[in-house]
C-alpha cells in the first residue's frame, strides 16, 4: 500500500508531507484503525535494564510533542523515542527547512529542534494509551534551547530532565544535532565531562526521589575521528552513563554535493549516512565492549542494513528516514531479520 501512497507523498514539500503523516495516524489512532495494523510477534531484548518487545525503535525527530504516540506504537515498533524536546517552546530555524534527495534515499534538515516545550511534550506522554497502559518502553530525547548560550546548556538539560524523568523509560541526552548552534562544541572533552557529571549526580537524586532509576543515553554525532570516538567512550564509562546512541545526522556532503539539494546545510541523514555510522558503532565497540549498550542508527533502509548495525556492535536500532522511503513495513522487515534462533 505505501508503493501507492508515496507519490503523493513525495508531490508535497516534505515538512508538509511530515505533517501531513503525523495528522492521519492520529485521527486513525482515534477512530481505532491502527488496531487493524498487523501486528509483530514479540522478539524481546534485555537493554539498559530493560524489556524491550523487539529491537527496533522510532529514531528521535519524527514526533517531537508526543502528539502521535498511540498511532506510531501501532506500526510495530519495540521502542519509541520522542523529542528532541527543549525547556521552552521554540519554532525552529526558518522555512524551507527540510529536503529530500530521493537519488541518494536520503533527506536533509534544518529543524532546529523546532518543539511546544517539555512540558507539552510530557503532558501528551501522560494523556497516551501507550503510557498509561505501559504497553512498550518510551525514550524522551533532550536538548537544549536556541536562545541558550552553550556556556549554559547544562541548565536547559537539567531542567528537561527533571520534566521528563518521572513519565521516561530512558532519557536521551541529544548533543549532536548539527542544527543548533554549537550544541556538538559539548562533544569536546572537557564540556562533555563537566554535561555527564551534572547530569549523573541529578539521575542519581531523581532515582532516590522517584524510586526508579531510569537510564541516560548519549546521542553523538557521526562527524567524529578515531580520538573523539575514544575520549567519548572513556567519559561513558567513567561517568557510568547506561547507553549511546550511534549516530546523528552528518554534516558531510561527499556522496551527495551533485544531487539536486545536495549543497543545502543542515543534517544528512538515510542512505548516505549508513556507513559512517556503521563505523562508529564498531569503534565504540571496541571501546566499550559489553559495559555500555550502543543504540545503533543511520541509514537503515532494509533489515540487511538493521543486521549489519548489530553485527557492528549494537543492541538495539532504530529507523526514522528509511521509513519515508521504505514505509512503515520496514519496522517488521527490520524485526524479522534481526529476530533470534
Amino acid at each position: 500500500m505505501y508503493a501507492l501512497i508515496r507519490p503523493c507523498l513525495f508531490a508535497m514539500d516534505p515538512e508538509n508531507a511530515h505533517h501531513f503523516t503525523l495528522s492521519s495516524m492520529r485521527m486513525a489512532s482515534a477512530m481505532g484503525l491502527t488496531a487493524l495494523a498487523p501486528s509483530v510477534s514479540p522478539s524481546p531484548r534485555e537493554v539498559m535494564g530493560l524489556t524491550f518487545p523487539n529491537p527496533v525503535g522510532l529514531a528521535a525527530g519524527l514526533d517531537k510533542n508526543g502528539s502521535c504516540i498511540d498511532g506510531l506504537a501501532s506500526l510495530g515498533f519495540g521502542f519509541l523515542e520522542l523529542g528532541t524536546v527543549t525547556p521552552r517552546p521554540q519554532p525552529g530555524n526558518p522555512k524551507p527547512r527540510m529536503f529530500r534527495l530521493p537519488d541518494a534515499e536520503g533527506l536533509i534538515n534544518r529543524m532546529g529542534f523546532n518543539n511546544d516545550g517539555v512540558d507539552v511534550l510530557v503532558a501528551n506522554v501522560k494523556a497516551s494509551r501507550f503510557y498509561q497502559e505501559k504497553k512498550g518502553i518510551l525514550g524522551l530525547n533532550i536538548g537544549k534551547n536556541a536562545v541558550t548560550p552553550i556556556e549554559k546548556a547544562v541548565d536547559d538539560y537539567l531542567i528537561c530532565l527533571e520534566k521528563v524523568y518521572p513519565v521516561a523509560d530512558y532519557i536521551a541526552i541529544n548533543i549532536s544535532s548539527p542544527n543548533t548552534k554549537n550544541l556538538r562544541q559539548l562533544q569536546g572533552e572537557s564540556e562533555l565531562d563537566n554535561l555527564l557529571s551534572q547530569l549523573k549526580t541529578a539521575q542519581d537524586r531523581l532515582a532516590q526521589q522517584h524510586g526508579r532509576y531510569v537510564p541516560l543515553a548519549l546521542k553523538i554525532a557521526p562527524d567524529i575521528d578515531d580520538n573523539q570516538i575514544r575520549n567519548i567512550a572513556d567519559a561513558l564509562l567513567r561517568h557510568h552513563i547506561d547507553g549511546v546512541i550511534a549516530t546523528n545526522t552528518t554534516i558531510s556532503r561527499d556522496t551527495v554535493n551533485h544531487l539536486p539539494y545536495g549543497s543545502e546545510t543542515g543534517g544528512l541523514s538515510g542512505a548516505p549516512v549508513k556507513d559512517m555510522s556503521t563505523a562508529v558503532i564498531r569503534k565504540l565497540k571496541a571501546e566499550l565492549g559489553d559495559t555500555i549498550p550502543i543504540i545503533g542508527v543511520g541509514g537503515i533502509l532494509s533489515g540487511a542494513d538493521a543486521r549489519e548495525k548489530m553485527e557492528a556492535g549494537a543492541s538495539l536500532v532504530q529507523v526514522l528516514t528509511g521509513m519515508i522511503y521504505s514505509g512503515p513495513g520496514l519496522v517488521r522487515e527490520c524485526v524479522r531479520a534481526l529476530r533470534q534462533p
